[in-house]
């Protein structure tokens, strides 16, 4: 019969003392993060009997951190997917016990997203959010800032040098490489069409930016009509998106820079038989991926969520720990591409 592993082995498995074990054991706060860690890994390697109870003890010695989080349109499968992997990160993160605080916004007004910043600011010690780019919103931000609060900005970058950074796609290169796809794609010149949500939120205007200047430089052969507003609802964006098939005789395509995502899908199954149109969006859903199998859009460009959120987590206990940082900073994550044959 194999002998079962005593304290000892353990001791010796994890480099340290008895008497540290010990104390992992029984859950006291005597013992450094990074100690008690190592402790329960040796635990699990060595196959010691109590490795469980010992990793849920060590999880009371780490501190716990109230993680809020700002997101917009619960119906939508996007978010709901961001919450998931949100609640999976912060779950996940074995250096402090999190507790994740998800919220959706009622509206992208900034007077609606004020008073649900201020409110989770009494209550969480870090957040991030999307918000549009607005004077109301930066200044909460830095109130909350001035009390010691991180913030963040999510997707769409807002309140420059006061949130404590941005984490999210390169949204300049999202507009260009959705150019590139169409140059490249289109059988024929002619007009395309872009819908953003507001020109209050950075990360849609920065596509639309983006995707313009491609078609200024390298495809002048293509005309890339005046912006609609498509208010990121379906029904707003079906009635935009129909609008402009209807009306453009010479349009090759259209490019969703902003959300409704559906609306547009809905009136490319209605109006856009025959046509030989072009049509990008942003997120992979389970209607975005109908649409490709379907051909009925010709690319997906997705934020890697799962990618997002656990960097996010470290990021934002980081902050907690140490302080807001002197310089904000941006960090981008690498875009995924999603096109009929690899969905």
């Amino acid at each position: 019969m194999t002998k079962r592993p005593t304290i000892a082995d353990l001791a010796r498995e994890a480099g340290v003392s008895v008497a540290t074990v010990d104390r992992v054991l029984n859950g006291r706060r005597l013992v450094r993060e990074q100690t008690a860690r190592r402790v329960c890994e040796a635990a699990r390697a060595i196959g010691y009997n109590a490795a469980g109870l010992m990793q849920q003890r060590a999880q009371r010695i780490l501190p716990e951190y109230r993680l809020g989080f700002i997101l917009r349109m619960p119906a939508e499968h996007f978010y709901q997917d961001f919450a998931r992997e949100i609640k999976a990160a912060v779950s996940a993160a074995q250096s402090f016990r999190g507790v994740p605080v998800v919220e959706f916004a009622p509206s992208h007004r900034p007077g609606d997203l004020v008073e649900l910043l201020e409110d989770m600011g009494e209550r969480c010690h870090a957040i991030a959010m999307m918000a549009p780019d607005h004077p109301t919103v930066t200044a909460a931000v830095e109130e909350l800032k001035s009390n010691g609060t991180p913030v963040f900005s999510l997707l769409s970058d807002f309140a420059a040098g006061v949130r404590e950074g941005y984490l999210g796609l390169n949204n300049r290169k999202v507009g260009r490489t959705a150019a590139w796809m169409f140059s490249k794609v289109a059988k024929r010149p002619g007009k395309v069409a872009v819908l953003v949500v507001s020109h209050r939120f950075q990360g849609p205007e920065l596509r639309e930016a983006g995707f313009r200047s491609y078609f200024r430089e390298k495809a002048p052969m293509f005309e890339v009509l005046d912006t609609r507003l498509n208010v990121d609802t379906r029904q707003t964006t079906y009635e935009a998106t129909r609008d402009i098939i209807q009306s453009e005789s010479e349009l090759v395509g259209l490019y969703v820079a902003g959300g409704g995502t559906e609306g547009a899908i809905a009136a490319l199954r209605e109006e856009g038989d025959g046509r030989d149109l072009l049509a990008i969006v942003n997120e992979i859903t389970p209607e975005s991926r109908a649409a490709l199998a379907d051909d009925i859009i010709t690319m997906a460009v997705a934020t890697p969520l799962r990618l997002l959120c656990q960097e996010l987590v470290t990021l934002m206990a980081r902050a907690i720990e140490t302080g807001t940082a002197e310089t904000p900073w941006q960090t981008f994550l690498p875009f995924e591409i999603y096109l009929p044959e690899n969905i």
